[in-house]
């Protein structure tokens, strides 16, 4: 069977491995409209209207997108609203073609609502389990430590990651770059390391190649949440691809955040061009609106053949913390989806899922 003209293959159907997303900014839009009402709480307009948020890239821009996460986050008091947002995410997840979600989640926030740091993680352990069960979507959890919080605190929660190795599948850094001391927090990150923990810190959207030479210098990341600002620096970029450091691009949230000023501005190519290896996320959709399958169309209008996106894909899966055998079951649903007839049916996406459902 031929292709019609100008047919393209369906990225819905593209197996996937979805590994820049945070825990509250996965919610969906309704969901937290809804939850904020039962509670009566009061949102920001853009979040209430399901507005897309756009900030400058200073200070005032950063208040502005951190009072919008808050404000979403304080719906979050119970272990019905953790487990709900974690069965959601994969949900949303397995519709754009995802087959592996590594969630973040800094269990700080909604501790006190559910008796600890400890409970706060299991819960959102346990959910994932059994949202697997439900979806097929195989699901690994980071936690995360925030650079608005001591060191100290980073510490906590390592050992904590370490404690639920394998179900945590790496110990991550988030929040404004440009609080704290980035060698202050690599202690945490050694903890995490010594525990088989990957180690992934956000480097590189705020800041420019200064930060991603100091985060790469003390975190020893495997993969930098974003860092799309190496591709101002060739050296910098050549020596990311040498150390075989994978890059987490939000094209979307990039933008909303005025890195760049459109999706389409963000150096995917470039840093494909150099050999980097790209994993695309949508970070926070239900501040960004714009999901994972959308970064895909955003790489399709960028001029990538099916052929490279299904490359995109397949670098996604590699990167993740999957295990050996999952990573090989997904790798042969991407082959199989670039073997199909370009406008026929078909979702090696779902078969991968069904597979997983166990």
């Amino acid at each position: 069977m031929s292709a019609a003209p100008g047919a393209v293959r369906d990225l819905a159907t593209l197996p996937k491995a979805h590994l820049h997303l945070h825990f509250t900014g996965s919610m969906r839009p309704a969901t937290l409209v809804e939850m904020a009402a039962v509670r009566r709480l009061r949102l920001p307009r853009g979040l209430a209207e399901s507005e897309a948020l756009r900030v400058e890239p200073d200070a005032r821009g950063w208040f502005r997108f951190q009072r919008h996460y808050d404000a979403a986050r304080a719906v979050v008091d119970s272990e019905a609203a953790m487990r709900r947002i974690v069965r959601e995410a994969a949900e949303d997840d397995a519709a754009e073609g995802s087959v592996r979600l590594e969630l973040q989640v800094d269990p700080t926030s909604y501790a006190p609502f559910v008796g600890g740091l400890t409970p706060a993680l299991e819960i959102v352990l346990d959910e994932a389990a059994s949202a697997r069960r439900a979806t097929g979507v195989d699901i690994g959890i980071v936690v995360a430590a925030s650079r608005t919080r001591h060191p100290l605190d980073a510490r906590t929660l390592a050992r904590l990651a370490a404690r639920h190795a394998g179900a945590v599948v790496g110990f991550g850094l988030s929040n404004d770059e440009r609080r704290g001391t980035t060698a202050d927090f690599a202690p945490a990150f050694r903890i995490a390391r010594d525990a088989g923990l990957a180690s992934l810190p956000h480097g590189g959207e705020l800041l420019g190649p200064s930060h991603v030479r100091d985060v790469v210098e003390h975190l020893g990341p495997d993969r930098l949440g974003h860092g799309v600002r190496a591709a101002e620096d060739p050296v910098l970029l050549e020596r990311i691809v040498e150390l075989g450091i994978a890059l987490e691009v939000c094209p979307a949230s990039n933008a909303a955040l005025g890195v760049f000023r459109s999706a389409d501005e963000v150096p995917l190519r470039a840093l494909l061009d150099a050999g980097a290896t790209v994993a695309l996320g949508a970070d926070d959709p239900l501040l960004f609106g714009s999901r994972l399958l959308d970064q895909y169309e955003t790489a399709r209008a960028l001029g990538l053949d099916d052929a490279a996106l299904a490359g995109l894909a397949a670098a996604s899966i590699r990167a993740s913390r999957a295990d050996e055998e999952s990573r090989r079951r997904m790798l042969r649903g991407v082959e199989a989806w670039l073997a199909q007839v370009p406008g026929t049916t078909g979702d090696p996406a779902a078969e991968v899922r069904a597979a997983q459902r166990t």
